[in-house]
């Protein structure tokens, strides 16, 4: 009987060792492994005693020999033709990776960065998980206890055999994946692969989905140590799935922004989007330009949230609150809403945006552009005002879901369309939203996502007192389109770039 243990990560790997060895099991191992199961006092012996070949090319060759594989792929039929060629059979086999993720991010040489790709350690896993029908492959020291229990009973059961191997070669995927990715990255290759294996470790599992009858779970991305996905809870009930989502929206909107802005979200929408002077003031703008909405919402700053902003924030209902930083005085004030998130985010990344569609998979990169052009079409130019307001509904409305309307005023959202299935029906969702409040839209910008195929939505809005509009263009109407503006005598901007977001 004969159990490989070769383990970068030593601790606890005593643990299941001795117990396999009180067992009978003759333990073979390589290297800095065989000096820490000596010292603990496990028997062993070294790789090169078994194949009776030394370690080369600076330990890059260690356990890549037929005496080793052979002993692990070796069904039960073939083990008669493999004892006639002096190779025992392997039952067990123990193994964790050289640290390539940790190393990574390092910063290390490349020449450096390569000696940390496993070799022999995948080809251990990959062949006893192979060979799970016969073989127990263990990889993760969380399961050195479990196994070594049922170990000491013989109550190892095929499906536990199979599970082992299924976290084997998860782990093997995942490995390549950072190794795949990393060299794209140290080179700057396109990702024109056929093949795209993305890494993602899990990072808690949630209480449910976007629903409570859909499982939910966090993963990381390894290349990316700051975003959403990363923030420090502060206080308050776990997060869930569609707070990661609504919080994760809430600050690349607020990121886009200049001066001090707050950003409300509402179901993955902005709902109230303002800049102003002071923090506390971009969040009372932000709340009162829907304030029906408001209730229940995810509020997101770009910068410090202080005493008299938290006092505001706890005046009302709120799932979440997430900024960059908080004074104490902030602290102790939201505190007093025990079940208030309360976040601290360290910017953000942008890297793949990934859609499941049945049967794949649709991946983009993520909308980071903000315009290609800014091309007055119409008679009257913009004013200094109108061009502020303008760039700041257009960066709003790359985040509101398509067909998207902002109507907006000095540097503030006064009402939003979002969702419908015509241009001019967001239009007059946004109309009515900002009615409701009493908004004066006389002097207000509009931003649409798309281009207006029609002149209905130019006519509508300067019945409400619109004065300017940005839009991207590229309608077979767009002569039409400007000649309702002119006839208005309205300002409109095309930018050359959509933002449609489904």
């Amino acid at each position: 009987m004969r159990a490989i243990i070769s383990v970068y990560y030593k601790e606890g790997v005593e643990k299941i060792g001795k117990v396999l060895a009180d067992l009978g099991y003759e333990i073979v191992s390589s290297g800095g492994t065989y000096d820490y199961l000596t010292s603990k006092g496990i028997p062993a012996v070294r790789v090169s005693d078994i194949t009776d070949f030394p370690e080369i090319l600076d330990g890059r060759v260690k356990t890549l020999h037929p005496v080793i594989h052979g002993g692990i792929l070796a069904r039960e039929k073939d083990i008669p033709s493999i004892k006639g060629m002096n190779i025992e059979p392997v039952d067990f086999v123990i193994v964790n990776l050289y640290p390539f993720e940790e190393k990574m991010k390092e910063d290390l040489p490349e020449e450096e960065l390569i000696e940390f790709i496993d070799i022999g350690g995948p080809a251990l896993i990959r062949a006893s998980a192979k060979n799970f029908h016969r073989v127990t492959v263990v990889t993760d020291p969380a399961d050195y206890e479990w196994v070594a229990e049922k170990i000491k009973n013989g109550s190892l059961t095929l499906k536990d055999r199979a599970f082992l191997a299924y976290k084997a070669f998860s782990l093997t995927a995942y490995y390549d994946s950072l190794i795949a990715e990393k060299i794209r990255i140290i080179h700057d290759l396109e990702s024109s692969s056929a093949f795209m294996t993305l890494p993602m470790k899990r990072l808690k599992t949630l209480r449910y989905g976007e629903n409570p009858h859909q499982k939910g779970v966090l993963y990381g991305d390894p290349f990316e140590d700051i975003g959403i996905a990363r923030v420090r809870i502060l206080q308050g009930k776990e997060m869930s799935f569609n707070n990661y989502l609504d919080a994760d929206s809430a600050v690349k909107v607020v990121s886009e922004l200049a001066g001090r802005s707050c950003v409300i979200i509402k179901h993955n929408n902005p709902c109230g989007v303002a800049t102003a002077e002071t923090v506390a003031d971009a969040f009372r703008r932000a709340r009162d330009g829907d304030p029906e909405s408001a209730f229940g919402g995810i509020v997101a700053f770009n910068d410090t949230v202080d005493g008299e902003t938290a006092e505001e924030l706890t005046s009302m209902f709120l799932e979440v609150v997430v900024a960059p930083d908080y004074d104490e005085t902030a602290l102790q004030i939201l505190s007093r809403k025990k079940n208030l998130r309360v976040l601290k985010y360290d910017g953000i990344q942008r890297s793949y945006d990934i859609k499941r569609i049945s049967g794949g998979y649709l991946v983009q990169d993520e909308d980071v552009k903000l315009l290609d052009e800014w091309k007055v079409v119409t008679q009257r130019e913009p004013s200094e005002e109108e061009k502020e307001d303008l760039l700041f509904a257009w960066k709003v409305c790359k985040y509101v879901k398509s067909n998207a309307i902002v109507i907006a005023k000095g540097r503030r959202t006064l009402g939003i369309g979002s969702g419908n299935v015509s241009r001019v029906a967001s239009l007059k969702c946004a109309v009515e939203k900002a009615m409701q409040f009493g908004h004066d839209l006389k002097g207000a910008v509009l931003a649409s996502d798309g281009f207006f195929p029609f002149r209905d939505s130019v006519d509508f809005a300067v019945k409400y007192g619109i004065s300017s509009i940005i839009q991207p263009g590229g309608s077979i109407r767009d002569e039409e389109v400007i000649r309702a503006c002119n006839e208005h005598y309205i300002s409109m901007v095309f930018t050359g770039t959509r933002h449609f977001r489904h």
